[in-house]
């Protein structure tokens, strides 16, 4: 009689955002299986900064790496981004897969938010979706400062109709941190805090 074993996937990701051009003052990340950016890497946007980060981020000693654009990122707005190592993924309304996980990333271009592309950006994420990457929160979900709920409701109502086993997002400084809810993992990866002045830890997420 044969039996077949399914191996659970056990996949440990650390998660950082906004880190505005600070990335290089960051030490002694902890290991994990893919390192994972939200965007808003760069201050002013410029490509200086931009190739700067990717450098950096070429550099990193994890087995696989993701990064997104930001809001301050509009200098890769259309880009085509040629010399990355082949285990580092930018992902711009794409996605890729990891040992059976489903990443897929929204960026957030100033150009598309002041149109109705980012809603299309937003409705046309896979079904299939496991892990969600966005510089946005969702409304609601570690996107609260000033008293107002920055978070977007078109990913909130996204998220209802996707099986996530987690939702990766930066943008909000004030609100840090990793929340479960509803069986998905929402991490908060913004490293700049929100006086920029200091740096949080990055997240470490276990999926």
């Amino acid at each position: 009689m044969l039996f077949l074993h399914l191996k659970e996937i056990n996949m440990k990701i650390l998660h950082l955002s906004d880190t505005h051009g600070c990335h290089r003052r960051l030490r002694g990340m902890p290991d994990a299986d893919v390192l994972i950016d939200s965007g808003d890497f760069t201050m002013n946007g410029s490509e200086p900064e931009a190739i700067d980060f990717m450098n950096w981020f070429c550099d990193q000693s994890y087995p696989h790496k993701i990064f997104i654009c930001g809001n301050h990122d509009d200098c890769l707005y259309g880009a085509n981004i040629d010399g990355l190592d082949p285990n580092v993924y930018y992902l711009c309304n794409t996605g890729v897969e990891i040992a059976g996980i489903k990443f897929y990333g929204v960026p957030m271009f100033t150009g598309d938010c002041v149109t109705d592309r980012q809603s299309r950006n937003y409705a046309n994420i896979p079904h299939d979706t496991d892990i969600l990457i966005t510089h946005s929160p969702a409304y609601g979900i570690l996107d609260f400062d000033d008293n107002i709920n920055y978070g977007s409701e078109e990913i909130l109502d996204k998220i209802s109709t996707l099986h996530l086993k987690a939702h990766l997002f930066g943008h909000i400084h004030a609100q840090h941190g990793v929340r479960e809810q509803n069986g998905i993992i929402f991490s908060n990866g913004a490293i700049m805090t929100a006086d920029y002045n200091n740096l949080n830890t990055p997240n470490v997420l276990s999926i």
